[in-house]
């Protein structure tokens, strides 16, 4: 297939206006669209010098410079039969031919013929004209919006057609001129709207190109996502900067601002200082999630008594808008404070019985129950650290109190976080305090694990308790399905020992949690089970640290069930695959493994050096001897990478050996002889890893 030049192109846009798009699914939604046009676009041979895509709360856009206004002319050619399997002796088009074609929409005397190597063959040729672009757009543009990920669709009107929201206007141009056509029930055209305040009048756009600069200037629309959230940032920093302070700014609260408003107008407000004295996370919860303010912070990190909103009307007296925001975030403070009062008239053990009445899992238990089984797991792994069991065991049984506060209830994301309060007001030590809020770490891809040690020991408990019994109950996770965030809970486990440093055997805590769940479940190939799940999510863990799949794999071959010891081996092996000597190493471990597994019976332990004929079997059993003198400590003290650097000095050795000695003798004692020395040599490396899987 070849194609023909084509030299002219213009700029292609299209635009989809609707009602106000979901916040949280304007960037998805907006990516979604231009991928699907611009694959589209390629798959009809039409790519773009630049994409450009817009999106604001009531549209979908995107801009493709420089696209070809036709696409190239083709000459197709089609490979059939050969010559000589075409015609039988008659001359009569055989099957074969006939069919091939019929596939082309020719006869079989319309075929041409090409010499090749192999002899004649029969070819199906043909100019295809390119259409004009014009003539696509609407198709493509109609099978991305079909393709949006959109979990729920609507219809308005008496319409049966559905989109995330009704659609009141469609733009689609080539340079200056419209693409006529029907998407979701709406003809296209020219013509976009502007802001729905300052300018709600039909805005017509007369160059692809200037569609944003149009829609600004004249419609007081900011499209272009980026742009707009910078604009929303930079405000929120002057106002802050203004006010002595500086913008407390959370990139998905960021986000979510930006997709709400059209043009950013910043405003700042403020709230009675007597506010300050609640817990700053219940203000800065409120503000954010309720109100999507933007909290102002001090020099010293610490909450003032004012806050950022971004509005999306460019107000002729700001002040107004100013007093209305602070009408709405006083009462809520007010609220919080009210909550935060009558949490404290109540100590957070107190609450403790009522946890009898939530259920955690029905066949679980109560979350009292959990607690009473984290309880002794926290004492069990505390022994096992030599840390303070009794406040890791106390950490335990409050560990659940603040779910049952005001102030959780009102604000779910504050659990943890109410509990470290509430015990430093009962005056618990500060480990407890601060085990609250950390047995909720990690909580999410990138977050830290837990700072102190009852922390790091409660989150391990905690989770190692949820992931025990929902695979002792047959819940473990499928596709897609993880009610109970598993996964998460997997990763976070082997984070904090990995992380943490803890020298802890996975297999002897999902033990430990199988044994607290006893009296409930009956099914202990659960624990091997949830063990396997757990140390599954390490690739992708190791990933992130840019060490691949197959340095995992070695490791992962030899079945280690410590995560700190693993990590160890990892590492070792990552910085072994650095040295010269690795590659032939790892060659010369595979070439032994499999001579190792073709053999029948068993494999001497020991090496008689009176057999030895060649003196490079003398040379490699020396050398094997002195490495095991060497790197005995070094494993004993978890030193791998030590103990590999010195194992790399075998590789001449090894060389010699393969060169200089047959392993697989006729003498049969020969042989034995030989394949137990190489059995020794494996053995070494396999302390570490298996380097054959490298």
């Amino acid at each position: 297939m070849s194609n023909s030049n084509v030299s002219q192109s213009s700029d292609l846009l299209i635009e989809i206006g609707t009602e106000e798009l979901p916040p949280k699914a304007l960037q998805t939604l907006s990516n979604a669209f231009t991928t699907g046009i611009v694959a589209g676009l390629k798959e009809a041979s039409l790519e773009a010098k630049e994409v450009i895509s817009y999106a604001a709360p009531r549209r979908l856009a995107v801009l493709l410079k420089s696209i070809p206004t036709k696409q190239a002319d083709q000459s197709i050619e089609r490979k059939g039969p050969a010559k000589a399997a075409a015609f039988d002796n008659d001359g009569n088009p055989t099957k074969a031919v006939e069919g091939f074609a019929r596939s082309c929409g020719v006869t079989p005397q319309k075929l041409d013929e090409i010499e090749t190597p192999k002899g004649t063959w029969l070819v199906f040729k043909q100019d295809v004209a390119g259409r004009n672009t014009r003539e696509l757009v609407a198709d493509i543009v109609s099978q991305s919006l079909a393709k949006l990920p959109i979990p729920k669709r609507m219809r308005w009107g008496a319409s049966d057609i559905e989109f995330v929201r009704p659609v009141h206007w469609v733009l689609m141009m080539l340079g200056d001129e419209v693409i006529n056509a029907e998407i979701l029930g709406v003809a296209s055209g020219n013509t976009t709207k502007g802001h729905r305040f300052h300018h709600p009048e039909t805005i017509v756009i007369k160059q692809a190109a200037g569609y944003a600069d149009q829609l600004r200037q004249q419609g007081h629309v900011i499209a272009h996502f980026a742009e707009r959230r910078d604009e929303v940032r930079a405000q929120a920093e002057v106002a802050a900067k203004a006010l002595g302070g500086a913008a407390y700014i959370e990139d998905a609260l960021l986000d979510e601002v930006t997709a709400l408003i059209e043009l950013p107008i910043a405003v700042s407000g403020s709230f009675d200082n007597s506010f300050l004295k609640i817990p700053h996370e219940c203000l800065i919860s409120s503000m954010q999630d309720h109100q999507k303010y933007f909290p102002v912070i001090d020099n010293s990190d610490q909450l003032m008594a004012h806050f950022i909103t971004t509005s999306n009307i460019k107000s002729s007296n700001p002040d107004t808008v100013r007093q209305g925001n602070e009408r709405v975030i006083n009462p809520r403070f007010a609220d919080a404070k009210f909550f935060w009062d009558q949490d404290c008239k109540v100590t957070l053990e107190s609450r403790r019985e009522n946890t009898k009445k939530i259920v955690f899992q029905q066949k679980l238990g109560t979350l009292y129950e959990k607690t009473e089984r984290v309880e002794k797991l926290a004492g069990f792994i505390a022994d096992e650290l030599g840390a303070d069991k009794q406040q890791a065991m106390r950490a335990a049984v409050l560990s659940k109190c603040d779910l049952l506060s005001e102030m959780v209830n009102e604000f779910a994301e504050l659990q943890g976080i109410m509990g470290r309060y509430y015990a430093k007001k009962d005056g618990e030590s500060e480990g407890v305090a601060a085990a609250m809020q950390e047995q909720y770490q990690p909580g999410f891809a990138g977050d830290v694990i837990p700072v102190s040690e009852t922390g790091k020991i409660l989150s391990l408990a905690d989770k190692l308790d949820t992931l025990m019994g929902i695979f002792a109950i047959g819940m473990k996770p499928t596709g897609s399905k993880d009610p109970f965030s598993l996964r998460r809970a997997a990763l976070g486990v082997l984070r904090i020992i990995i992380e943490g440093k803890l020298s802890l055997n996975l297999k002897e805590l999902l033990t430990k949690a199988y044994e607290g769940l006893a009296e409930k479940v009956d099914s202990k190939e659960s624990i091997q089970a949830a063990l396997s799940f757990i140390m599954e999510r390490l690739p992708a863990y190791y990933k992130d640290q840019g060490i691949d799949a197959e340095t995992v794999a070695a490791v992962a071959s030899l079945k280690p069930i410590s995560p700190l010891d693993f990590d160890h081996r990892v590492k070792a092996v990552a910085k072994f695959k650095t040295l010269t000597e690795a590659e032939p190493l790892a060659a010369a471990n595979k070439r032994i493994s499999n001579i190792l597994k073709k053999v029948q019976g068993s494999i001497s332990e020991s090496v008689n050096e009176s057999l030895f004929k060649e003196p490079q079997e003398n040379a490699l059993y020396e050398s094997v001897k002195a490495q095991q003198k060497i790197v005995a400590p070094l494993f004993e003290s978890g030193d791998y990478s030590a103990a590999l650097t010195s194992l790399a000095s075998l590789k001449e050795d090894v060389d010699n050996f393969f060169d200089g000695v047959m392993v697989m003798d006729e003498d049969e004692a020969l042989k034995s002889n030989r394949l137990a020395l190489l059995a020794q040599l494996r053995g070494l490396f396999l302390n570490i890893a298996d380097l054959s899987r490298l």
